[in-house]
């Protein structure tokens, strides 16, 4: 079993406004710099392999914490396509019982030109079958919650089973046959 411990991104702009990033590069606000910097990596991680999202706001979160990341392309966001710079609550609105049956569909909802959650899974793999060493990794909300309805079965219709909180890490496991387990959730950062 390979540990691999992910990390969400500190805070942007757009997360602050509530709004979709995808795939936009949008880097790390100052407030996110500021709680970044408060984070600590838990002592038994901190030599892990370093690996990033090649989106800013992750290579940055990375680099504050003290690491030099390796870019991966795999933890890019999920593609938002269209939808990315909107708010979830604007497109309820809008789009009403089309986006309802959208959302209904868990891993195979798909924004219009993006991604759905089941593609991010198909990217994250390939990759995941190569990982042979512990290994951190900065990604997104869209990638973490990908990779834990792989870990634990959720079909992502309705809530998880237990809530990803931001600012914590979540420690999985990978095995030499492409399987994916939960082995911690919501490890703190703050307050180490």
């Amino acid at each position: 079993m390979t540990d691999l411990l992910m990390i969400r991104h500190g805070p942007t702009m757009w997360n602050a406004g509530k709004r979709l990033q995808g795939e936009t590069d949008i880097p790390l606000s100052p407030q996110g710099r500021t709680v970044v910097s408060a984070w600590r990596v838990p002592r038994q991680y901190a030599h892990y392999r370093c690996l990033a999202s090649p989106l800013s706001r992750a290579m940055e979160t990375a680099r504050i914490l003290g690491f030099e990341p390796e870019p991966v392309e795999a933890l890019r966001e999920m593609s938002w396509g269209q939808w990315e710079g909107q708010q979830i609550s604007e497109l309820r609105t809008r789009l009403g019982a089309e986006m309802a049956d959208n959302e209904a569909r868990g891993l195979d909802f798909r924004p219009a030109g993006g991604e759905s959650p089941r593609d991010v899974q198909d990217r994250l793999r390939p990759w995941l079958n190569c990982l042979r060493e512990p290994t951190l990794a900065i990604a997104h909300k869209g990638v973490l919650r990908a990779l834990y309805a792989m870990a634990s079965g959720w079909d992502m219709r309705g809530k998880p089973e237990i809530r990803l909180e931001d600012q914590t890490a979540h420690l999985f496991q990978t095995d030499d046959q492409g399987g994916i387990f939960v082995a911690r959730l919501n490890i703190k950062l703050v307050g180490l």
